[in-house]
């Protein structure tokens, strides 16, 4: 079975596709043209964000696609800068009209802090925001909720102070930057793990170690990094505008053996730090 074709089963029941695109920071009719591209070769989880300002581009390859609504998966994320409860209830009908859809299948706080006051303590506006994504959800507005970026320390705030436990937890995860302690304690509550920057920006696929099993293999080392984050069943999120790649991200069919998953997760790469998003057309 193709990857496109298989999915994780989050907490409460709903199915999620086990390959995702992602669509940071592609804007206008680059953004249009990725995500029209990837829903041609197969892809139906499309994930995006109030801060990409991509939004309505996303919207309308989906409507162009011609698939029908409840075969695809669309992700966003509230603005990071949003820490209250109102606040956070009209940011999500603010994307749900800029999508043209009338239901999100995940939605998700964009990190713990504002991009520009990174790592500062904002416990409890983030407990506000997720008791508003509770609220969306039982409301039906969406089908799943989560956080993005949230560390151990994030996630114990919202699972002392809020009702329902994240069904997701999506980090900046790649061969070098496995983020053991995070993925245990997701696993430990069973929070599903997505992987954006899944190849590492693209630092990562030089490596020499990388080169060396991609070929033993007969893949790329792009294909080698999905399939790493697969094989530790996290979920993830490339991101590419150019179609040859776009395709080539989804034939991932084959697995690593157990000695290659722990030599790469032995493998010391130096992380490439998230930059702050911005909203620049």
């Amino acid at each position: 079975m193709s990857v496109l074709k298989d999915t994780f089963v989050l907490a409460n029941g709903v199915h999620i596709p086990k390959l995702g695109f992602g669509t940071a920071p592609l804007k206008g009719a680059a953004a249009y043209q990725a995500v029209k591209t990837a829903l041609d070769v197969g892809y139906r989880h499309i994930d995006t964000a109030a801060i990409y300002l991509n939004e309505e581009e996303v919207g309308r390859a989906v409507k162009d696609s011609g698939l029908n609504r409840d075969a695809l998966f669309i992700t966003s994320k509230l603005d990071a800068s949003i820490k209250s409860y109102d606040a956070a209830i009209e940011a999500c009908h603010a994307s749900l009209k800029h999508l043209n859809t009338d239901y999100l299948d995940l939605y998700l706080i964009h990190a713990p802090w504002p991009w520009d006051e990174k790592y500062r303590d904002y416990s409890a506006g983030n407990v506000a925001a997720f008791k508003a994504l509770e609220d969306l959800y039982k409301a039906g507005h969406v089908r799943a909720i989560g956080v993005s970026n949230f560390d151990p320390g994030d996630l114990e705030n919202i699972l002392a102070h809020c009702d329902i436990v994240p069904h997701v937890n999506q980090i900046k995860l790649h061969i070098g930057h496995p983020q053991f302690a995070t993925v245990k304690m997701c696993k430990t509550h069973d929070i599903l793990v997505e992987a954006y920057s899944p190849l590492g920006r693209a630092k990562v696929l030089t490596h020499p170690a990388l080169v060396e099993m991609a070929d033993r293999y007969g893949v790329s080392t792009a294909q080698l990094c999905l399939r790493y984050v697969l094989d530790k069943d996290i979920l993830p999120l490339p991101r590419s505008a150019n179609p040859k790649n776009i395709l080539a991200n989804t034939e991932l069919h084959f697995t690593l053996d157990a000695a290659d998953l722990k030599a790469l997760d032995a493998l010391t790469i130096e992380s490439i730090e998230f930059g702050t998003p911005v909203k620049k057309a």
